[in-house]
């Protein structure tokens, strides 16, 4: 077996000799040879990805389709169309029928990434295919049959996920027929190194510059940082380092600038929110203030437009309301005004707003991605496919969010 397991690194471009890495590919290979489900469970980074692509090449499937799904990528609303198709006329949009992916990698392997996050209807569907391979197109009645390998994979804890009704127990167990964990990095100390100098040299032969080296006290840094972001993480900052660094003798103060929060320390090997959705919330966040930048923007222009028509107003007079349509009642109480002197060439042209109107600061972040949410949907006459566009993020993750913020109007 270690003979093959050398052949196996080279061929996958696999590199260390961790006792746990190398179990998990004993298995990946032993496995193979069958039809069992497999689900593979590591943090993220570590390299689960390649498993199913070891599992899949040493199979007797080797010659079919390998289909790769990242189920947390595709919005709750068209999942299911996805991975089983559909029928023309299905839903709005549904021009033509096609194909899923179960029935385009038929006689081949399905690789399931981060199948946590699939929702329970799915997940239904899923259970019945692996239980008698049959399963049903989106708005069709006939029963279809497929024969696909299944090899999934998480970085969540799926016995917690089912404890906490989350994940469907009994497909649990279908899939987790034969489980491989994947170590993280921190654990297989003697291959940080080794990983490091593979994509230093990486780079340095793609952009033609002299490959860095680490002297001691930086390899026992890079050897004893926890690496939450796993394999990623380091190739990451081997890139960065050789990219920035104008010395290519690397000391482990210049090392210690490009790992963040530098101190040993343990990092759960589970994490229960993922990062796609951290990126999203913080892209409806950024999406929120530019819309508050833009409406400043065109109170300013309208202002501009208000001055240009009353150019004979006198600013200094301090009576603002000389600005105002005359046909609107008078205000019950006017307040003093002191107004600063103001030229109207200043609002020729819209400055570039980044302060937030005083009226929003009490708000909450919870209060502003409501409203912007609410905003959204209106604006789009409740279709939700059309306002996670609009606000730059997945239509489940909209959905999610309407169901946490309470929005039961639409």
């Amino acid at each position: 077996m270690a003979m093959d397991l050398t052949t196996l690194k080279q061929r996958f471009n696999i590199i260390g000799n961790n006792s746990a890495l190398n179990e998990a590919l004993e298995v990946a290979v032993r496995v193979a040879s069958t039809d069992l489900s497999v689900l593979i469970t590591g943090e993220s980074g570590v390299g689960k990805e390649v498993f199913p692509q070891i599992i899949h090449a040493n199979s007797p499937r080797k010659h079919g389709t390998y289909i790769a799904v990242n189920c947390g990528a595709i919005p709750e609303g068209t999942i299911d169309s996805e991975l089983f198709g559909h029928e023309k006329g299905a839903f709005t949009g549904a021009s033509e029928s096609r194909k899923g992916y179960f029935e385009v990698a038929d006689g081949g392997t399905i690789f399931l990434d981060e199948v946590a996050e699939l929702p329970h209807t799915t997940q239904v569907r899923l259970l019945r295919v692996l239980q008698t391979g049959e399963y049903i197109r989106v708005g069709s009645s006939k029963t279809q049959k497929t024969n696909v390998r299944v090899v999934a994979a998480t970085n969540i804890n799926l016995r917690d996920a089912v404890r906490d009704g989350r994940f469907r127990e009994d497909l649990y167990y279908r899939l987790n027929t034969v489980p491989i964990t994947v170590p993280p990095l921190r654990d297989r100390k003697g291959d940080i190194y080794l990983l490091f100098r593979k994509f230093a040299v990486d780079v340095a032969t793609l952009y033609r510059m002299p490959v860095i080296t680490l002297d001691e006290g930086a390899r026992q840094v890079l050897e004893t940082y926890p690496w939450p972001g796993n394999i990623r993480q380091l190739k990451n900052v081997a890139e960065q380092i050789s990219a920035v660094e104008e010395f290519r003798n690397i000391t482990a103060d210049i090392l210690k600038k490009y790992l963040p929060d530098y101190a040993p320390s343990s990092v759960p090997v589970f994490r229960p929110q993922a990062q796609g959705e951290v990126n999203e919330e913080r892209e409806l966040l950024y999406k929120v203030l530019f819309d508050l930048r833009n409406d400043m923007n065109d109170l300013k222009r309208m202002m501009a437009e208000l001055m240009a028509e009353h150019r004979g107003y006198d600013h200094k007079g301090g009576d603002v309301t000389a600005l105002l349509p005359r046909n609107l009642p008078a205000p019950v109480s006017t307040p003093t005004v002191h107004p600063m002197p103001v030229s109207f060439n200043d609002y020729a042209e819209p400055e570039e707003v980044i302060e937030e109107p005083a009226a929003r600061e009490g708000l909450t972040k919870e209060q502003v991605l409501r409203e912007a949410i609410i905003k959204a949907l209106r604006r789009h006459g409740g279709k939700r496919r059309e306002a996670a566009k609009d606000l730059f993020i997945s239509e489940r993750t909209l959905y999610r969010k309407i169901k946490e913020l309470g929005i039961d109007e639409y």
